[in-house]
């Protein structure tokens, strides 16, 4: 299994390094944040990024995503940014939106993005009383006289208070169990339909990501709402948590060598009784250590996108890409926050919320011990199966 990185792959992270100095320094990253999102001058040059002929968003009648040059593009961006940008949701939700929708109902919403840089829609399943256990939701569909209606709630919608319409999970009741998972149904409501309310909710960390708690009160549904693509079902689902997981990693993996870079900066120049920072031994050893982690955070990420791409994917990969990545890299910004001392510690520098960031990617997308509840069972049987 062969991970140096092609001529094409180099090429394609030289363009979006170049975007990214051209947008990204620490005034705007700082501004943007505080705005909770990316201006519409920025999203629209994304966009209109050729990637090297690379299937990163749907474009030039492309069949097929190319998920290690996701991966590349998203590491690349919050590398030079210092923070979790709005990309790597869209290019989940797009993803979600293909499979669940039919062209129809995918084109206008593909195009759109295309055209502007911007999301038509924010994809809302996770609720408050079932966490990662996603097929214990509680927003539900039925009829009534002959007429669908929609309660329940949502809660961390990405862009949930400003998305022109939300892709809702919700279970039909009106339709039996299947292989004993309750029915789901797949929804694009439009925000401002009666009985619809978006609260924003407050978060530390990922402030361009704005999350929003969302209530379905009786909303009545058009039969039109309803996702009409070729998948159906929760397994279906949750095949696209893991493109999440992968996604989320590459994120948390860019921003974490971001503070590597700044933390190695800080070092060299820095001097302390008359000698560089970097000349002392257990500034040393924490900058050897994180470069470790750094290096086993790229192989574990770089080996689910190429078993994705290869079509060899395994839940064990990515479990354990999960497991490790977001954790240690949360422990390369704390170190590194460590290394400047207390001017890593203020918002002076990014690394205080790179930190913020990372630290956020132990709960997304299925927490740690999630992890461990994933991984745990097929490591038994990966032993099992080995001593036959």
């Amino acid at each position: 299994m062969d991970f140096m990185l092609s001529d094409a792959d180099r090429v394609l992270i030289s363009q979006v390094r170049e975007f990214g100095k051209n947008y990204f320094n620490n005034e705007s990253v700082a501004q943007w944040r505080r705005d909770m999102g990316l201006p519409d001058e920025v999203v629209k040059a994304f966009v209109d990024l050729d990637f090297n002929g690379f299937g990163v968003i749907h474009r030039r009648n492309h069949v097929h995503y190319d998920m290690l040059a996701q991966v590349l593009v998203l590491e690349e961006l919050s590398r030079v940014s210092g923070a979790t940008l709005p990309f790597q949701n869209d290019f989940l939700q797009l993803q979600i939106l293909e499979a669940f929708a039919s062209p129809s109902q995918t084109d206008p919403i593909r195009l759109e993005y295309q055209n502007t840089g911007r999301l038509a829609f924010a994809f809302a399943v996770s609720e408050p009383n079932s966490g990662s256990d996603t097929t214990g939701m509680k927003t539900s569909v039925r009829s009534v006289d002959g007429r669908l209606f929609m309660n329940g709630e949502k809660m961390f919608v990405n862009n949930g208070e400003y998305a022109p319409a939300l892709l809702v999970a919700a279970i039909d009741e009106d339709a039996p169990a299947e292989n004993g998972h309750p029915a789901l149904s797949m929804w694009m409501v439009p925000r401002t339909a009666k009985g619809v309310e978006a609260v924003p909710e407050s978060k530390i960390g990922q402030e361009m990501l704005p999350f929003a708690h969302i209530r379905f009160d009786n909303v009545e549904l058009d039969e039109s709402w309803r996702l009409q693509g070729p998948a159906k079902g929760f397994p279906q689902l949750f095949s696209f948590f893991e493109y999440g997981r992968v996604f989320a990693c590459a994120t948390a993996l860019g921003e974490a060598q971001a503070a590597m870079d700044d933390a190695v900066e800080w070092a060299r120049e820095r001097t302390a009784f008359g000698t560089p920072v970097s000349n002392f031994q257990q500034v040393q050893e924490m900058l050897t250590d994180m470069e470790v982690k750094l290096t086993n955070m790229r192989h574990m990420v770089y080996k689910a996108a190429w078993e994705f791409d290869h079509g060899v994917h395994e839940r064990l990969t990515v479990a354990l890409m999960k497991r490790n990545v977001p954790r240690a890299a949360t422990e390369v910004a704390s170190d590194a926050m460590q290394i400047l001392g207390g001017r890593g510690y203020t918002t002076h520098e990014r690394i205080s919320s790179i930190w913020q960031d990372c630290r956020g990617f132990q709960i997304a997308e299925g927490t740690d011990q999630i992890m461990v509840y994933i991984a745990a069972p097929l490591v038994m049987r990966k032993y099992a199966e080995a001593e036959m």
